[in-house]
């Protein structure tokens, strides 16, 4: 049974990080117990080009198109399963556009994953199309797009994210959550943040996984590796309705993220092909996950598919 919001508040509170993370560990066993851990391999691919932007017609011109499919095509070649479409949405952009586009890369790719649009994009584009949040989503989902990703959340209280997330789910449109700290905000906002999480997945059951980030902003003392661990299986404990936690591999590196995953996780995130040469590889966090005792395995991008390899 879940914790209660005062005794998830005490637990951001405690020194006691070993116990916390214990209390984590034993529910990321009860969820998961077979000893994997997952990761996905993905592409982040902009659809913003300043041809394609400055564009009023209704559909996405060819050269654009063509330069998407390409994309999509090397990033498959390297093992991806699924494309993040991110930008940011121009004025002039209807929802239309983005009709045509999903349409257009299911109909070259038809396996391909499409986990696309924050919050943020699609409300722009309801604005844009004198839509509601409902025929927005609904447009998109028939025209293919699978899945919302929620890096966007911000601290949440009411807010359109999650009137966003809501819509989704109610159309069968699962999500991800996740809580950006270290910005200055308080213990208490961070609670009422995954308070509002957890709510929503009691009444929808339509997030699929969370994920808590450092955030780094000038002039504030970033978080420490203490601090997000803390974070993490106090995210674990008090979301535990929330069938998958992933770690930050991006903000933390392999070595915390083996330690990640024995404070709740049993994710390593996405590993975005093409990314800097510094990031890690593929089998870079298979070893780790190896290393840290458990079995890595790939997965798509709403953990529905494993893949042995």
């Amino acid at each position: 049974m879940a914790i209660r919001r005062n005794e998830a508040l005490e637990c951001l509170q405690s020194d006691d990080l070993i116990g916390i993370g214990m209390e984590a560990d034993a529910i990321r066993r009860r969820l998961h117990p077979d000893g994997i851990v997952t990761y996905t391999l993905d592409a982040a691919i902009s659809y913003n080009d300043p041809a394609a932007d400055a564009d009023t017609s209704p559909a996405p011109a060819t050269p654009f198109l063509e330069s998407i499919y390409r994309e999509i095509a090397s990033r498959i070649a390297h093992g991806a399963t699924s494309v993040t479409l991110h930008g940011q949405v121009p004025a002039n952009r209807q929802t239309l556009w983005f009709q045509q586009l999903f349409r257009k890369i299911k109909e070259q790719f038809p396996t391909l994953w499409l986990h696309s649009l924050s919050a943020t994009e699609i409300l722009h584009l309801a604005t844009n199309s004198s839509q509601s949040i409902y025929d927005t989503i609904d447009h998109l989902r028939e025209a293919g797009l699978d899945s919302i990703p929620g890096h966007d959340a911000g601290i949440l209280a009411e807010s359109d994210w999650l009137t966003i997330h809501r819509t989704a789910h109610k159309l069968g449109v699962q999500t991800t959550a996740s809580l950006h700290f270290g910005s200055g905000e308080t213990l208490d906002q961070r609670i009422n943040h995954l308070e509002s999480i957890r709510n929503l997945q009691e009444e929808t059951n339509g997030f699929a996984s969370f994920t808590p980030h450092p955030t780094a902003i000038q002039g504030l003392e970033e978080a420490t590796a203490v601090e997000y661990l803390r974070t993490l299986a106090v995210s674990r404990i008090y979301l535990d309705t929330i069938p998958n936690i992933q770690s930050s591999l991006k903000t933390q590196g392999l070595k915390v993220l083996q330690v990640a995953l024995r404070f709740g996780s049993n994710d390593a995130g996405s590993i975005l092909l093409a990314q800097a040469p510094n990031a890690a590889s593929e089998e870079q966090v298979r070893h780790a996950i190896r290393d840290a005792g458990f079995r890595p395995m790939q997965r798509d991008a709403l953990y529905r598919t494993m893949f042995l390899n």
